[in-house]
């Protein structure tokens, strides 16, 4: 399951360097989760640093894109891949 921001999104801008699949950009009025590059930092966190940070608990779940561990390990394996292929060699 990607996560999603809502509207009680306060653009404190705390969440957006904590992603490490850089999935958080800003959107038209608050922060927003891209779900093709959210892991819920499976990966590289036992926990979702966004969550962790986020003053206001504005960060659920995005009821949209559900994904089991596996998918979610998988997409986090797909982005790593992808990573390292356009780095200069």
């Amino acid at each position: 399951m990607a996560l999603m921001i809502t509207s009680e999104c306060i653009n404190c801008d705390v969440c957006e360097p904590e992603c490490p699949n850089q999935a958080i950009s800003m959107g038209d009025e608050f922060y927003v989760i891209d779900p093709a590059r959210c892991t819920e930092c499976v990966g590289h966190f036992n926990e979702p640093q966004c969550v962790q940070v986020c003053p206001v608990e504005c960060i659920p779940i995005n009821p949209w894109h559900t994904e089991t561990r596996e998918q979610l390990q998988a997409k986090y394996e797909q982005l790593q891949a992808a990573a390292a292929a356009a780095r200069p060699a």
